[in-house]
């Protein structure tokens, strides 16, 4: 989620901290749970909607790759960002997951990007795109040759990479008020699905999982929200 600051690998995927246990790491992990409005979800039931459009602000900028100990993630350089309800959100970074967090109808998919944004006042905006197995992503090509694989390694991406690369066309999204999939499992964060997944190829995917084969959370319960798309 936004670029981590931990004082300690207290949490993880495993069966001694994962997410079913996260709550029990640290007291300020109780959202995970206690909290009413998690994530990610099962995509269902949706409410179809007159969601005005996201407005993506993406350019060309330098980046580096980074191996979290949870995740690759990347660091672009500022510049990049959303506008929700003519609401600005900076792009901070964006990871992946192995396999997908969010479900639709109940189906997982072998994987999920998370675009990470901040608005001003601290709000966090989360643009996840589902991936499905089938070409290879030609733009990922330049930092999937610099996956680090140690946690805590951190490497430079020749060049620029555009995060515009990472959108698939589109023509719905679902959305709905969340958390961090990650402790502390902040709620407040808006979720922004496109109706469209991403393409990867069985070989880019087969490297993260052999970096990283399972670090997603089960989903949580939608409870009284409401998923709308539109």
């Amino acid at each position: 989620m936004p670029r981590e600051s931990r004082p300690a690998e207290s949490w993880g995927y495993g069966v001694q901290n994962g997410p079913e246990l996260w709550g029990t790491l640290d007291k300020s992990y109780c959202a995970c749970a206690f909290g009413k409005e998690q994530s990610p979800v099962d995509l269902t039931g949706e409410r179809l909607s007159n969601l005005k459009p996201v407005v993506f602000e993406y350019r060309p900028s330098r980046i580096e790759v980074v191996n979290t100990g949870h995740t690759i993630q990347v660091n672009p350089d500022p510049g990049n960002g959303i506008v929700i309800d003519a609401i600005r959100h900076e792009l901070e970074q964006f990871h992946f997951h192995r396999a997908s967090e969010h479900l639709v109808a109940g189906t997982p998919y072998p994987m999920e990007l998370h675009l990470v944004h901040r608005n001003s006042g601290g709000g966090l905006a989360v643009v996840g795109i589902l991936i499905v197995e089938g070409a290879e992503h030609a733009g990922l090509a330049p930092i999937w040759a610099q996956l680090p694989t140690d946690p805590g390694d951190s490497r430079p991406v020749p060049g620029t990479f555009d995060p515009a690369s990472l959108l698939p066309a589109f023509r719905t999204t679902w959305r709905y008020m969340g958390s961090l999939t990650t402790p502390p499992c902040t709620e407040g964060v808006a979720w922004i699905i496109p109706d469209a997944p991403l393409s990867m190829s069985l070989a880019q995917i087969d490297a993260f999982a052999a970096i990283y084969p399972k670090n997603c959370r089960p989903v949580q319960p939608l409870g009284d929200r409401v998923l709308r798309r539109g």
